[in-house]
């Protein structure tokens, strides 16, 4: 019916991929922000009693009840994702990644309709446990398919797009809720918001199975042949090139490798910074700082519009600034918001309410730019092929049951502990900026294999966790910042021998360390080698008579 891959190739089918991985993205983050505004909306309320535990005509013990039910209601969907990771360990690489999100996104379909149509509480638990199983698998292998189906040089940036596209989500869910805040006549204003999601759902489904298979995984399942025509595809270049034949031999000896690899320091630290704390109570925390009417809703329509806008400057400077620069300066930010939101939310002064509002939209800048996209970015980056799936499902496990616990606790902390509930937040971000320091090596400019021998590289247990930051310095690249080869796969190796012994000799000066890095001067240096032994071996085939096909390096 269509042509392979809609008769797309190299950017375009670049565009095309990313294009269906956004959309999963959007879709993502609707459902995150959905929430946040129905939960003040008097029809939902109306429909739902025993989450309304702002009723002023009951006792103080009911609201506490109705807290924890709240509680359970909205956190149920993240519960779900928790699963649908698990259910990714035991299904990710037997079904391939298109086949899994076509899965996670038609158990999406049924669970959002499940939603939309509830009309007991036990029903719409049930309807937002099977959405989230669904996206669980979705969130464990879309940035999985993103990444294995791009070059080095690009990774970073489409993932970190996508990441941008959470916040629209999000966005676009409270908009929908404000929108609907003045239809509260009938339930049609809160189911809609709930079945809105759908939309989404059917664009991925129409198109995800006639995109580009991961050739990671094609020759994980012994399909070389096919692994080669994904490869040409999207960089579109002859099978037989030898940017193809470089890419398919990186990714096929990291596969054959038989030594199980010291992964157990790559488990990435979840993202329990609060920022789903915000999220999906962000109308009910803006009228707890006393906005009633629709300025709640307003509020955290336009708290996500700040929060869309605070992910776009992560596109351009994770590549350019690195992942552990962005990682630290957003965990430092972080932490010192959240101080502060504890110290001026035990107070009911205007001026406190006021600094309260401005440092919830300061808090998810930090987080947009820190950390929004490289939750999901970095741990398809870190980990090994042959594990990678179920270890990027562990990792997006792991961040679902710590969201689920976040979202879980938020009503009764804040009922119970006020605004003390933002110091534990407070420490928890500043535990992050050691970890990050030392335990989370540079991947940027890096492929996946690249990766894959950096933590070989070093020994297991806490020192191996250590000494991976510095390795990642060391090892020389294989990629220029472009996307050009700078050493063939055979090459490596060798040279990575050679700057290990002079890094090890000029220790005792002082001097191994910048001995052994591979810096922008050597790798243009390596360029004009390349490109010298080319125009050698180019002159060598005229004079005899040959011609060859050559790709620059």
């Amino acid at each position: 019916m269509f042509k392979k891959y809609f008769g797309l190739r190299g950017q375009a089918l670049n565009y095309a991929i990313s294009t269906i991985a956004g959309t999963d993205f959007l879709l993502f983050g609707y459902d995150q922000g959905v929430m946040g505004g129905i939960l003040t909306m008097a029809p939902f309320m109306d429909q739902f009693p025993d989450m309304h535990s702002d009723d002023p005509t009951v006792s103080a013990a009911v609201r506490k009840d109705r807290s924890n039910y709240q509680g359970i209601a909205v956190s149920s969907y993240n519960l779900g994702c928790f699963f649908g990771a698990i259910a990714t360990i035991f299904l990710g690489n037997k079904l391939g990644r298109r086949k899994m999100i076509m899965l996670g996104t038609t158990i999406m379909v049924v669970g959002a309709a499940l939603q939309a149509s509830a009309f007991t509480l036990e029903h719409f638990i049930i309807g937002r446990i099977i959405t989230g199983l669904g996206n669980g698998g979705n969130t464990s292998t879309v940035p999985m398919w993103q990444s294995e189906t791009c070059s080095a040089h690009k990774r970073g940036k489409l993932v970190m797009i996508e990441g941008a596209l959470i916040t629209l989500g999000i966005t676009i869910s409270y908009w929908v809720d404000y929108g609907m805040y003045f239809a509260q006549d009938t339930s049609a204003c809160w189911r809609f918001p709930m079945a809105f999601q759908i939309v989404f759902c059917l664009i991925i489904m129409a198109f995800v199975m006639n995109l580009p298979e991961s050739p990671r995984w094609l020759v994980l399942k012994g399909r070389d042949e096919d692994a080669k025509e994904v490869i040409a595809a999207i960089a579109n270049q002859d099978v037989q090139s030898k940017y193809v034949d470089n890419e398919f031999k990186a990714i096929k000896e990291t596969a054959a490798e038989m030594k199980p690899p010291p992964y157990s320091h790559r488990l990435y630290q979840p993202n329990i910074s609060g920022i789903n704390l915000i999220t999906y109570y962000a109308a009910t925390i803006y009228a707890g700082l006393g906005m009633t009417g629709h300025m709640p809703l307003l509020m955290a329509a336009l708290n996500g519009t700040e929060y869309f806008l605070a992910s776009l400057p992560a596109i351009w400077l994770v590549e350019r600034v690195g992942r552990r620069k962005l990682m630290l300066f957003g965990a430092a930010g972080q932490c010192a918001s959240m101080a502060i939101l504890a110290g001026v939310g035990s107070s009911d002064a205007k001026a406190c309410q006021i600094v309260g509002i401005v440092f919830l939209f300061v808090f998810n800048s930090f987080f947009a730019v820190g950390w929004l996209g490289m939750t999901w970015l970095y741990p398809a980056e870190i980990t090994p092929l042959r594990i990678r799936a179920p270890a990027n499902a562990l990792s997006t496990s792991s961040n679902w049951i710590f969201n689920w616990l976040v979202v879980m606790i938020t009503p009764p902390a804040f009922e119970n502990i006020g605004s003390n509930t933002y110091v534990i937040f407070a420490v928890i971000n500043a535990i992050m900026v050691p970890s990050v320091y030392f335990f989370f090596p540079e991947t940027a400019y890096r492929s996946l294999e690249e990766m894959d021998t950096i933590f070989q590289k070093v020994g297991h247990g806490f020192q191996g966790a250590l000494d991976v930051v510095k390795q990642a310095k060391i090892e020389p690249r294989r990629y220029d910042n472009n996307g050009n080869l700078l050493i063939a796969i055979g090459e490596v190796e060798e040279k990575g021998h050679v700057e290990h012994r002079s890094g090890s000799s000029s220790g005792q000066s002082g001097e191994g360390h910048n001995a052994a890095m591979f810096t922008s001067h050597d790798e243009e240096n390596q360029r004009r080698e390349n490109q010298e032994a080319l125009s050698i071996k180019r002159t060598a085939d005229v004079m005899s008579g040959g011609f060859g096909n050559y790709t620059e390096a």
